[in-house]
């Protein structure tokens, strides 16, 4: 076991990197850190869409919000890596594959903790910008959404969460992340299949535990920042 893990833990951590392309556990980090910020604007926009007062655009959001998240990310990533090129006639690689899928997954899983974020804070406000003459993107914008993204962080890193052990389904397309490498080296070294995926099991849940904690701190934080702000008003 020593050999196995002085032989081929920084092909574990990083893959062929800086004698070929990232992969490893830094390519699953970079891949769900950039699949979740690039889904963040899309799902802002289409949480926003969700609650707006227009149903030209309120009902074919949430049509696409609810077929994409009644849908199984693996069957977007088969869409996106053999649909899209047989139709476009442009084949992506790997990597661009799963990003599309994560952004387009996530989007929609965005957009519906940004509408709860919107819907959890007091009617009230809304009313109170929209009588002061403010219309009703200006309100979500100066009013509503500084407050709703505040309350949105702990399920924003617990999406994050998701995101992570998602990109694992890129070992279906051969995208070199952590699961795919450690199935390689379970190939080089076979005599050691369960120390090799233990190992890969304590890196999720280390990564995921540690994040789940930090999400649970935000969590109380904001929760003692509300009952504080709510003791200021009252003393007021």
């Amino acid at each position: 076991m020593a050999e196995v893990v002085g032989n081929y833990w920084l092909y574990f951590l990083v893959g062929r990197f800086p004698h070929g392309p990232l992969g490893g556990l830094a390519l699953t980090l970079v891949l769900a850190s950039c699949g979740l910020l690039l889904a963040l604007p899309f799902g802002l926009l289409l949480g926003l869409a969700r609650v707006s007062p227009w149903r030209w655009l309120r009902w074919p959001v949430t049509t696409l919000v609810f077929v994409v998240r009644g849908t199984p990310l693996l069957m977007v990533v088969f869409w996106a890596y053999f649909f899209l090129p047989s139709v476009t006639g442009i084949h992506t690689g790997q990597f661009s594959t799963m990003l599309m899928a994560l952004v387009l997954f996530d989007s929609c899983y965005l957009a519906e903790i940004v509408r709860a974020g919107i819907r959890g804070l007091p009617r009230g406000q809304t009313e109170s910008a929209r009588s002061l003459g403010l219309p009703w993107l200006a309100t979500m914008r100066l009013v509503i959404l500084p407050q709703a993204l505040r309350h949105m962080l702990p399920s924003l890193v617990n999406q994050f969460i998701s995101t992570i052990k998602e990109t694992s389904l890129g070992y279906i397309i051969g995208l070199a992340e952590v699961s795919f490498v450690a199935t390689q080296i379970n190939t080089l070294v076979f005599i050691y299949p369960t120390y090799i995926y233990l190992t890969l099991a304590l890196t999720y849940f280390v990564l995921c535990f540690s994040l789940s904690r930090f999400s649970f701190w935000l969590e109380h934080r904001s929760a003692r920042q509300t009952r504080r702000g709510v003791l200021v008003m009252v003393t007021q």
